[in-house]
């Protein structure tokens, strides 16, 4: 049987999963919980077990959903005609609070690493070959960071898009390199969204 500090420190540990969560902080969320909040630390607990259990990705677009088919694939009045490619799950949430894109989106679910394993088929090339494929796609935004790995994702994304004569464009201004859409404040995104320029 386990001690309460050995449980005190798996709980430590496991908060050191999360990005930006060293162990100094992930002692304090810990101690925070059980001396002040236990009740969050509970309702916590059992929404996270709920969320995980039901959370899949979106058949369409890969975005995270409870549903075969997520509801901005599901909504009739956005614009099928243009097609926004992003890296995470987090993009799509914060475009979507941030601009006015009332287009379709395909989640990469990552970027292209060969020194991680990570090729075309991991991100979802063929996925998108398909849909790309199917001829109704005018436009095809490019809204992925401005790191190394991104750029040569970027790239192979519109040569693809150029096989099917799509027009390309990327986020302009306001996107630093070596930045991430996550992070970036709601008015950065929304003016590199409206500036976007041709790939």
């Amino acid at each position: 049987m386990k001690t309460k500090k050995t449980l005190i420190e798996d709980l430590i540990n496991a908060l050191t999963c999360l990005p930006g969560v060293g162990k100094k902080t992930a002692q304090r969320m810990t101690y925070y919980l059980l001396q002040r909040a236990k009740e969050d630390a509970l309702n916590l607990s059992d929404v996270l077990k709920e969320v995980v259990s039901n959370t899949i990705n979106c058949k369409s677009c890969r975005n995270l959903t409870q549903d075969e088919l997520c509801d901005l694939c599901l909504d009739l009045n956005r614009n099928d005609e243009m097609l926004c490619i992003v890296e995470s799950p987090a993009d799509v949430f914060n475009i979507e609070n941030s601009t006015n894109y009332k287009g379709k989106y395909f989640v990469l679910l990552g970027k292209l690493s060969p020194l991680d394993g990570i090729g075309p088929k991991e991100i979802g090339i063929n996925l998108l070959d398909e849909k790309l494929s199917k001829g109704h796609i005018n436009e095809l935004i490019l809204a992925v960071n401005s790191t190394v790995e991104s750029d040569v994702t970027a790239h192979v994304i519109s040569e693809l898009a150029l096989k099917y004569s799509i027009k390309v464009t990327r986020l302009a201004q306001g996107v630093p390199v070596g930045g991430e859409l996550e992070y970036l404040d709601q008015y950065t995104l929304s003016k590199a969204f409206d500036k976007r320029t041709i790939y």
